[in-house]
């Protein structure tokens, strides 16, 4: 097998670094296009965004993304919680501790000074209160300063726009004839949500309801149909709608009693909205930040995780990933069950290799068959991958279209030329019975 880089292509059988000489480039383009054209069209399709498309949007249009990395809460055994951190980091092979990783246990240390009833779990809260505030409002800074760019004229952000609704739209845009796109997401960030609204997508997800939607756990396979003009009883499917799963909440999903509802938190909110929450512990539906009680410990990410693997471990299934490092043991976990059935196939495009993760997952998996890398900054580049590799649903069509008719107009006209080579060769024959 090739020896790893951060630059691999392996698309069928055949695994190889990228050869960046303008005719390979080409030859990838040939080769990589129709591959996931066949893919995107496969009976089942599933698609799993990680913060690397966050990433990618906000380096096109020219803004900072929200970032992730560890920081100080200012309180005794704080040194012990970043040792746990680092713990649970490596448990998951995720190598330094990030922030979540710090948030987990911190979590689970001021559980601890409640059972003990020591006051220091009070000062914990306080100092996590803040640290998630922090993260809240960077995420928001993320989303106003893409919007600003978007609104502003600049070339770089409608550039990024139209990359990201391109982004998606290869992957909504389905046969009717297959099952729906299932896009599901570990972004806190409304990226997909904004870029869904651009694009006229419907999302279908767990909430109900018009002026303050809830989370439902008894949840249907909701989807929209219609019925053409003239015909009744033959009902078709509406065009751009997607099932939408954040596997690890979303800011503007807060706790209200025992539910969770989904608040009017406008893409890009200023720092001083009225719903951007104050004291987010315990409010704001955000992994690992769950509510308090021990029901909402579970609740929803227990049905969050439920829809990802009903949708993907099924037969004839392929899931695309992007921007996601394979560093939550939970979701690696759904995916190895999803490969043990053969029909499956897993397309993981990465900007690198995620501290070596995924070399790990792909070599631990063993199912070399059913797995497509496309890794490095070539192929997980927004700009080169819309434009290059990931098919255009309207052109995509009428390429078919056009295909189809002029094969039909060849074969007319073979049966034209041979019908005329029939008549000429019985008037040959004619003419020397005569």
């Amino acid at each position: 097998m090739t020896t790893w880089s951060d630059h691999v292509v392996k698309v069928g059988n055949d695994m190889r670094q990228l050869d960046r000489a303008p005719d390979k480039l080409e030859d990838y383009r040939r080769e990589v296009e129709p591959w996931l054209t066949a893919v995107i069209q496969s009976e089942n399709l599933a698609l799993l965004v990680g913060s690397g498309l966050t990433t990618a949007v906000c380096r096109a249009a020219s803004v900072k993304a929200a970032q992730m990395a560890a920081v100080a809460f200012g309180c005794k055994y704080e040194d012990r919680v970043y040792e746990a951190a680092a713990e649970s980091a490596m448990r998951m092979g995720r190598g330094e501790p990030n922030l979540e990783d710090q948030i987990r246990s911190a979590l689970e240390l001021i559980q601890g000074f409640r059972i003990l009833r020591r006051k220091l779990a009070n000062r914990w809260e306080d100092a996590l209160n803040r640290v998630l505030l922090n993260l809240v409002q960077s995420v928001l800074a993320s989303e106003r300063a893409f919007l600003t760019s978007v609104t502003s004229g600049s070339n770089d952000g409608r550039r990024a726009r139209m990359l990201l609704v391109s982004f998606l739209l290869s992957f909504a845009s389905r046969a009717a004839t297959r099952e729906r796109l299932r896009l599901f997401t570990t972004n806190y960030d409304r990226f997909i949500e904004y870029a869904c609204d651009e694009a006229g997508l419907r999302i279908v997800d767990r909430f109900v309801g018009a002026l303050s939607p809830v989370f439902r756990s008894s949840r249907l396979d909701v989807d929209m149909h219609y019925n053409p003009p003239g015909i009744r009883g033959e009902p078709r499917y509406l065009e751009g709608v997607i099932h939408f799963t954040k596997l690890h909440g979303s800011l503007d999903w807060v706790a209200d009693g025992r539910q969770i509802r989904r608040i009017g938190l406008p893409f890009g909110a200023p720092e001083s909205h009225p719903y951007v929450p104050s004291s987010p512990l315990g409010s704001v539906i955000v992994y690992p930040n769950p509510a308090k009680d021990v029901e909402t410990n579970e609740y929803p990410y227990a049905d969050l995780f439920r829809d990802f693997s009903s949708a993907v471990c099924r037969p004839n299934t392929a899931l695309v990933t992007y921007g996601y490092g394979f560093g939550d043991d939970h979701i690696n976990r759904v995916i190895r069950d999803m490969l043990s059935i053969p029909s499956t196939h897993l397309v993981i495009i990465s900007y690198d290799l995620a501290s070596g993760r995924i070399p790990e997952f792909y070599s631990t998996v063993g199912r070399d068959a059913q797995v497509s890398l496309l890794l490095g900054n070539h192929f997980a580049d927004l700009g080169t991958l819309v434009e290059f590799y990931l098919p255009k649903p309207a052109i995509e069509q009428i390429s078919w279209r056009r295909t189809e008719l002029l094969k039909r107009r060849g074969e007319g006209l073979e049966e034209k030329e041979q019908g005329r080579e029939e008549v000429a060769a019985g008037q040959e024959e004619t003419e020397c019975q005569v």
